[in-house]
């Protein structure tokens, strides 16, 4: 609780004389006096209440440095009570040592001449007899009649002030120079603050950002980060960060990237329980480094598919058998399909004449799935068009990709395009099973020879053919190539 000197509330000073006696006289002016008297002290309460709920101490003096104020935050920080403090000829005896108290009452009182505010560090004495180094922000007060009436003071631990400086400064750069992306949201789930970071991987302005629907921002994951919104909001932050996939809209479609995303709930200290005012996202973008991980992955599961075909095909004593083993192996991960067309007899070197080729084996057998089957045509060729990916694959005596038209043509790292499926018929008419989407051609080479094609076949759940696709399935065609030039050779 606050209190006051009484003479220091007179706004006419204690100089001035006192008003005439007559202007007080009779009952008008008795009346008028109980009301005024009232208001003063309702006016005195209100003062008292606001100082005591005051966050910072304060505490003021009169123009004779004498202490007039003192609130509760200040008892707490020193110990001394407003009863206890009030009335005092500044700090010496008490609240400072007498070594310091001249200074600092020198340095205190110097502001009321002084315009504008002064800050000052002070050691203080508390009430128990620590030390306390003090931060304050003091100003002169003025009169009725402008002149210097005193001083007041609001001061904290210099702890606690430097505590606050560094979390405004933490604040100012995370939403500047942060080397991550910071979003803050309403409940809403709307960016009320975006830092540089956030703005350039989202891709639009910072300020075109702010107030819209996430689901504005981000093309395809929207789903997946206004879930962890929710939750966050509901339940509160997670305990590890969420890698979470999402694709942003960009002048030539849309990119798709990988942020790792810790997220804060943000709830409001001036409440007595906690009032969400939002979420506080922070990410960065790992898309490099994880597609990095996710290739290393892929070429050791690989090479171990690729020795574990070999030592099962060891044990084929049919090399026929053996090349669907290895293409069982290659398939696990890497395609729904995979055929096996031969070269139908010989064909002169330097020949104009169209290769003829014949299938020997394809898996799934049927066009299902499950595992690659000899297949019986009776020496009959395959009914390929001119300009069948496989028949140029054949000429240029190398691996050939396609497409179907409308397929997606993204990254192993995007997710397929939602839309409609292109049409089987485009595959039936290359005589591929109706549900492949995605093709790749390789030559069978053996002893300086091209021996026939593998055609490996995806659907439309699985992302294009990549240079490194073709160049692990050069890798096992050249394994099938070998043990299906050894079934020549044994079957003559």
């Amino acid at each position: 609780m606050s209190a006051s000197r009484s003479e220091t509330t007179d706004p006419r000073g204690p100089d001035e004389p006192d008003p005439d006696p007559e202007s007080e006289s009779g009952a008008g002016a008795g009346a008028g006096g109980g009301g005024g008297a009232e208001r003063d002290e309702a006016g005195s309460d209100l003062l008292a209440a606001l100082l005591d709920g005051m966050d910072a101490a304060l505490c003021a003096f009169d123009a004779d440095g004498v202490i007039t104020h003192w609130n509760r935050e200040a008892e707490r920080i020193l110990g001394w009570s407003a009863e206890e403090a009030v009335g005092r000829q500044g700090f010496a005896g008490w609240a400072a040592r007498t070594a310091d108290a001249d200074e600092v009452r020198a340095r205190l009182m110097a502001v009321m001449d002084t315009p504008g505010r002064q800050v000052d560090e002070f050691a203080l004495l508390r009430k128990d007899g620590g030390r306390v180094l003090i931060r304050t922000q003091s100003s002169g007060m003025r009169g009725a009649d402008g002149k210097p009436a005193g001083v007041y003071s609001a001061f904290s631990e210099v702890h606690e002030q430097i505590d606050l400086e560094r979390s405004i400064a933490l604040s100012e750069a995370l939403f500047d120079d942060a080397s991550w992306g910071v979003v803050l949201v309403d409940v809403d789930l709307r960016p009320t603050v975006v830092n540089g970071y956030a703005a350039r991987a989202f891709g639009p302005g910072r300020g075109s950002l702010l107030g819209r629907p996430l689901g504005e921002l981000v093309v395809r994951g929207v789903e997946e980060v206004e879930a962890a919104l929710h939750h966050v909001l509901a339940e509160g932050a997670p305990k590890s960060p969420a890698e979470l996939w999402v694709s942003v809209p960009v002048a030539d479609g849309e990119r798709r990237r990988c942020w790792r995303s810790g997220f804060l709930r943000l709830a409001s200290p001036l409440a007595e329980e906690p009032v969400p005012l939002g979420v506080g996202w922070m990410f960065q973008d790992v898309t490099e480094s994880k597609l990095a991980a996710q290739e290393a992955d892929r070429l050791r599961f690989r090479s171990s598919q690729l020795y574990r075909a070999g030592r099962a095909a060891a044990e084929c004593e049919d090399p026929l058998e053996a090349a669907t083993v290895y293409l069982d192996f290659a398939l696990a991960g890497f395609a729904d399909h995979a055929l096996i067309d031969l070269v139908a007899g010989e064909r002169p070197d330097g020949s104009a004449a169209p290769v003829r080729l014949v299938r020997v084996a394809e898996t799934p057998s049927g066009g299902g799935s499950g595992q690659g089957m000899p297949v019986e045509t009776g020496g009959i060729p395959v009914r390929y068009v001119t300009g069948h990916p496989a028949l140029q694959a054949m000429d240029r005596n190398g691996s050939v990709r396609a497409s179907a038209p409308g397929a997606s043509a993204g990254s192993a790292a995007s997710a397929p395009a939602p839309g409609a499926v292109p049409s089987p018929a485009w595959a039936t008419s290359r005589q591929w099973p109706p549900d492949s989407v995605h093709a790749l051609c390789t030559v069978l080479r053996s002893r300086g020879r091209s021996l026939g094609v593998v055609t490996f076949l995806r659907g439309a759940s699985r992302a294009t053919f990549e240079r490194p696709d073709a160049v692990y399935a050069e890798d096992v065609t050249i394994r099938v190539a070998a043990a299906l030039d050894l079934f020549d050779v044994l079957s003559d």
